[in-house]
């Protein structure tokens, strides 16, 4: 009887079928390369996309922009596109690219553990199976693990409560009382669509966000036909707006002249929607512009306004089985809370056990994750992140950057082979130096500002944006195998 474990074995596993890791995929087959994997924990494709399912759920980039150039999203309806017809775009992907035979759907990867002797990785699934591949790239994404903060007596609260990125659609809201605790992005898209429905609204903040008009351009049937059939229009409008958010960037920087105007554009448009003078107060951030996430919305301030929504700043002291006490001693019953109070981005593997030459991720990155290029880290052979540390943006859009990223890991693998050579491990001199600089260019930043953001770890380091531009990360991320070791 042969007792011997059968091992998969691939030359590139991927973890994550969202944007990243999808397109990482179809990258892989556009360069002739067919022997990977893709696995992925839900039930489908999709990543942030299938998660956030609340009402409004949409895109605050340009939907020219927040596609891959090598699969435009030719006949997308609007400018700045629903949660739906983005995940109908990632299916149109994986069909174009004959990516089914890759994916494996309900699959966890447990644990991960270089194998020196091997040059191989070797991964525990949560099937009890085992794989193993020469490459690693992990595409976990930034914002997929919705954080409910611990708020003390919530499991006394009698009423319904949960995540915004886990909508509870079998909650009807209709003629309830709802609180929203967060007042961020998620929650400018959902909080316009709930409001007429429901007896009342609270919304709690605990700063206010800079928010800049939305604008949202609907395509006529004659513009879309165009773009299908002279795909150089959506090019050119690509290129368009690329160039635009990336003079955007300079807003970004404190006391520059164009971080004024961006500033000035945000109050003109919170002027123009709210009259209430009391209730624009409340809605003035006391923050440097770019600190936080720049929202986007036309409808969040109108619906602040209507008669059943209310803004709450006094703050959650705790839950009780009726509702929320506030820190200023008031009692609000509730029937239903929706937490929109986003999610743990600084925890970039989650509680995947990733082992490299001699220790763990999460020993590495004990006081903050970085990252070569916000992809390869000294002592993890052979493994390239996606959206890793450093590379979040606060002007344009991440697709890019996976873009850059995907063909940086393309280079990687084909200049590996040329030179045959089996595994790479960088520099830790490169990195560090690498890193140290990065941190240099935060300094005048908004990013590193005084207010508190998920773009900072709690020493106040910057660990999840970039501190440039698009086309200058595009400009430093080009393969050279002299700053990696073969190993």
């Amino acid at each position: 009887m042969n007792n011997v474990e059968r091992i998969e074995h691939h030359e590139i596993v991927i973890l994550g079928a969202g944007f990243g890791g999808l397109g990482m995929a179809a990258r892989m087959k556009i360069a002739g390369i067919d022997d990977f994997v893709v696995l992925e924990k839900r039930p489908d494709l999709g990543g942030v996309w299938l998660d956030n399912s609340y009402p409004g759920a949409a895109c605050d980039t340009e939907s020219h922009l927040y596609c891959y150039s090598f699969h435009p999203h030719l006949r997308v309806s609007a400018m700045y596109a629903g949660r739906n017809e983005l995940l109908h775009y990632l299916k149109s992907l994986a069909t174009r690219f004959d990516l089914a035979e890759h994916l494996r759907f309900n699959l966890e990867i447990r644990s991960a553990e270089w194998d020196a002797g091997a040059s191989l990785w070797r991964f525990s699934l949560s099937d009890g199976s085992r794989m193993t591949s020469r490459f690693f790239v992990p595409a976990w994404g930034q914002l997929n693990r919705p954080m409910i903060p611990a708020v003390r007596g919530l499991a006394d609260f009698n009423g319904e409560y949960f995540h915004s990125a886990e909508w509870r659609h079998d909650v009807d809201l209709t003629g309830k009382r709802v609180a929203s605790i967060g007042n961020a992005a998620s929650a400018v898209q959902y909080v316009p669509l709930i409001a007429p429905k429901v007896d009342h609204l609270t919304v709690f903040q605990r700063s206010a966000n800079w928010i800049m008009p939305r604008n949202q351009i609907v395509f006529s049937a004659e513009q879309l036909d165009a773009y299908e059939r002279e795909p150089h229009l959506f090019e050119e409008s690509r290129k368009s707006l690329h160039a635009f958010r990336e003079s955007g960037f300079e807003r970004t920087r404190m006391g520059s002249s164009a971080q004024q105007e961006g500033k000035s554009l945000a109050l003109a448009h919170l002027h123009r929607q709210v009259p209430d003078p009391v209730l624009r107060e409340k809605l003035t951030p006391d923050y440097e512009y770019a600190c936080k996430r720049i929202l986007r919305s036309d409808d969040y301030y109108p619906a602040l306004m209507r008669d059943n929504v209310a803004l709450e700043t006094a703050g959650v002291e705790s839950f009780v089985d009726e509702g929320i006490v506030t820190r200023d001693g008031r009692l609000l019953p509730f029937d239903v809370v929706v937490f929109g109070t986003g999610f743990e981005s600084q925890a970039f593997q989650g509680s995947l056990q990733v082992r490299g030459t001699d220790r763990t991720l999460a020993q590495v990155w004990e006081d903050g994750p970085q990252a070569y290029l916000g992809m390869t880290v000294p002592g993890f052979p052979n493994m390239f992140m996606l959206y890793g540390p450093n590379t979040n943006l606060n002007h344009n859009s991440i697709v890019s950057m996976l873009e850059i990223q995907q063909n940086y890991i393309i280079d990687a693998i084909g200049g590996m082979a040329s030179a045959g050579v089996k595994a790479v491990d960088v520099d830790r001199a490169v990195f560090d130096e690498y890193n140290s600089k990065l941190q240099s260019a935060m300094v005048g930043s908004a990013f590193s500002a005084g207010c508190s953001s998920w773009y900072k770890n709690a020493q106040g380091k910057v660990i999840n944006n970039w501190p440039g531009t698009v086309d200058e990360y595009r400009a430093v991320t080009q393969w050279d195998q002299s700053v990696f070791a073969a190993i």
